[in-house]
């Protein structure tokens, strides 16, 4: 019955089963965590820290070394340019984060292995966001990391960490819905959740039905600009910032935007380079509300962590610029700009989690500015490591941060947009008084209470990657031109 059936032979060769090796490694990591848990009920946190930094180095040697064709496992997955320099930015930074985890204090959330197993599948799952243009393999993705973010921030066992966790996990739900009308839309209009296909068929047609095409556009709009944390998506940002440990809030504002702002470019590219004046609307209101009113909202602050959140949010529009103005420098500015906001951020949130207080009952002043009051005076090292990062993130020359908004205001200008780039100096300078305050407060005001010299007391880890983004933020100036080399020739091995 079944003879005139034709046999499918599939050659493991063709799979590229390769392209897939990086994200496997991070999972039999996750895997094996969960597993070691339970054999060896009281195994120290170290173990499962070093454990996940050894199989997240394992990945990035993964990425690094692979050499076979961009499409792999059924064309699903995409292993360009783009996509191996963003799963490099992911694993570094998942790295330098984690090790913020090896110190002498011990919370709630750290002493289960469930929690390193959880960063591991996140991680995972900003990896296939990047490494495919498959709408669906984005939703998995989108997905798998999303909902293990949910439940690390509700293990932070503090009263608004629960209310962080159902904010964070309410407009998670909202975001996939609007991903899931989006792809829906878009497979209906071209018979193809490949973002590349969608592309040709949208183009070949004229962009017929252009009214359902808009509406798609609007949903994805909402989808990624709750991931990107964009304007009018950010209302979870500060709360859960302010509610998570100050390491998973840095891991936070750097790690899931990577793998949003990468689906962003591949999907606004379609519209970007068509030129389509619509979306560019929509794209250039929704970058300029971004970079300006989180901006205004950040000098209203009177907590750090809040300030902090505000802050990475108007980056995120700054960042956002460089898909709106869609040019090979403008994409090569985005990933400069968002290096250098890794590692001054990393070293920000590395002094949040080394200064944390663990009084439960005085949580509330935890990031409060008044808690940094006078702090100079009583750990010299801490403030002025601060300060150096702060002055950074403003956009003082010659510190780190400066050269990347220099390239994205560079780009823009070039591209013909000196509207746009008149409103992102003019945000730069707004910002330039929010970051100040914490150095005024630090070096100028009286302390309010005794305070124990931070650093002392911290792990050789965290000591490291404090060092490291202060070398880093000081010597930047030297490493712009590397560091755009490397990313010009990733950028333009994915033909953007």
């Amino acid at each position: 019955m079944n003879a005139n059936i034709p046999s499918v032979v599939i050659d493991f060769a063709e799979l590229n089963f390769a392209s897939l090796l990086p994200m496997i490694i991070v999972i039999v990591g996750a895997l094996s965590i969960l597993c070691i848990d339970l054999f060896t009920k009281k195994s120290d946190k170290s173990l499962y820290i070093i454990l996940s930094v050894l199989f997240l180095l394992m990945a990035l040697g993964a990425i690094i070394g692979f050499s076979g064709p961009v499409r792999g496992m059924f064309d699903l997955m995409l292993i360009d340019g783009i996509a191996v320099l963003a799963q490099i930015i992911i694993l570094i930074s998942s790295v330098f984060f984690v090790l913020l985890y090896l110190n002498k204090m011990h919370f709630h959330e750290t002493q289960y292995p469930e929690y390193f197993a959880l960063y591991l599948f996140a991680v995972a799952g900003f990896m296939f966001m990047v490494s495919t243009d498959s709408l669906i393999l984005i939703f998995v993705g989108l997905e798998t990391s999303s909902m293990a973010l949910y439940t690390m921030i509700a293990m932070h066992n503090r009263h608004n960490a629960i209310e962080a966790a159902i904010k964070y996990f309410t407009m998670g739900a909202l975001a996939t819905a609007f991903f899931a009308f989006a792809s829906m839309i878009f497979y209906a209009l071209t018979g193809s959740v490949e973002l590349s296909i969608i592309s040709d068929v949208l183009v070949e047609s004229g962009f017929e039905n252009y009214a359902f095409v808009i509406v798609g556009v609007i949903f994805m709009v909402g989808a990624l600009g709750f991931k990107l944390s964009l304007v009018p998506f950010h209302a979870w940002v500060a709360d859960v910032y302010q509610g998570s440990s100050a390491a998973l809030a840095g891991f936070i504002s750097i790690v899931p935007k990577v793998a949003g702002f990468v689906v962003a470019l591949r999907f606004f590219e379609i519209f970007v380079a068509a030129r389509d004046p619509y979306v560019e609307a929509i794209l250039y209101v929704i970058v300029v509300l971004t970079m300006t009113i989180p901006n205004i909202l950040a000098l209203l602050q009177k907590d750090l962590a809040r300030m902090l959140a505000y802050s990475s949010i108007s980056s995120a529009g700054f960042v956002m610029s460089a898909i709106l103005i869609g040019t090979t420098q403008a994409t090569q500015a985005m990933f400069l700009y968002w290096i250098l906001f890794f590692v001054v951020n990393l070293g920000v949130f590395a002094l949040l989690w080394a200064m944390r207080n663990k009084d439960y009952e005085n949580y509330e002043s935890d990031y409060s500015y008044e808690r940094y009051a006078g702090l100079v005076r009583s750990s010299k090292y801490t403030a002025i490591l601060m300060a150096l990062f702060m002055l950074s993130l403003a956009g003082l020359p010659p510190l780190a941060i400066f050269w990347g908004k220099m390239y994205l205001i560079g780009s823009a200008i070039n591209s013909g947009m000196i509207y746009l780039a008149v409103i992102m100096v003019l945000n730069s300078a707004i910002a330039v008084y929010y970051y100040l305050r914490p150095i005024v407060v630090m070096f100028l005001l009286e302390p309010k209470d005794e305070k124990k010299k931070v650093l002392n007391n911290s792990s050789k880890a965290l000591r490291f990657v404090l060092t490291a983004c202060a070398i880093f933020t000081l010597i930047s100036i030297f490493l712009i031109e590397p560091l755009l080399n490397i990313i010009l020739f990733y950028v333009q091995s994915s033909g953007f």
